[in-house]
């Protein structure tokens, strides 16, 4: 998540960062109702990509609540994990001090995705979990994001995908148009806390798109996996040497 200077990009940002503060405690909650719980065992998945190990250093970012920074502790990698939303940054790290094994290798910042504070190629692997697609230049903030990574390192990316099958995107679109909104409106008591998505959603160009902005902006190879059909995608690049 990211704000920008001027105009209806700034307008966007402002509007995603008071939502997110604005659900920071109940969101997820949220998502556990909205996935079906499943967004863990895709969080999972994200950090086997990531592939870190003991001495690594890792950047998570829109860090949200802080499960995939603690995920990636668990395994031992020395995380950096970042968000614009205060609110959800307290949330992380109150978290933080019930998981066992992550306790003192997660220091949380509050930072701009597309302006991040760390030196070129700073962390052998970055991480972004529904995040991209919020950003308001969503292409800006991937090379960031390359940037920050060094040489042979990863840049995982999970967030949610358009599917090919034309049956199965209508469906998934209706999901998100009508039935989504009425979580929001029932956990949060807003129903615009997540009728956003579609509208991120509909900007961002998902699986192909982000495929090709990672081997343009320097990723090499790139890997695409589908998960739910192409509801939802995991990206890893490797950062050419």
């Amino acid at each position: 998540m990211a704000a920008v200077e001027a105009g209806p990009e700034r307008d966007r940002a402002t509007r995603v960062r008071r939502l997110f503060d604005a659900i920071a405690r109940r969101y997820d909650r949220i998502n556990d109702l909205q996935s079906a719980g499943l967004h863990r065992l895709w969080k999972r998945r994200l950090v086997k990509l990531a592939g870190v190990g003991p001495g690594d250093r890792v950047l998570d970012v829109c860090c949200g609540t802080g499960d995939v920074a603690m995920r990636l502790a668990r395994a031992g990698a020395e995380v950096t994990a970042v968000d614009f939303s205060e609110a959800m940054l307290e949330v992380a790290r109150q978290r933080a001090r019930r998981w066992r094994g992550a306790a003192g290798r997660v220091r949380f910042l509050q930072a701009d995705a597309m302006r991040l504070p760390f030196a070129d190629g700073a962390f052998d692997a970055v991480t972004i979990a529904y995040g991209l697609r919020n950003l308001a230049d969503w292409r800006a903030g991937l090379r960031e994001l390359i940037r920050v990574t060094r040489p042979g390192g990863r840049v995982v990316i999970l967030d949610f995908g358009k599917p090919e099958c034309g049956w199965w995107r209508r469906v998934y679109f209706g999901y998100l148009r009508w039935v989504v909104p009425l979580w929001g409106s029932w956990v949060a008591g807003d129903r615009s806390a997540y009728a956003y998505i579609l509208e991120s959603l509909e900007a961002y160009p998902a699986q192909p798109g982000v495929a090709r902005a990672l081997h343009e902006l320097g990723c090499e190879p790139v890997e695409v996996i589908n998960l739910l059909g192409g509801a939802m995608s995991l990206h890893r690049g490797i950062k050419r040497r």
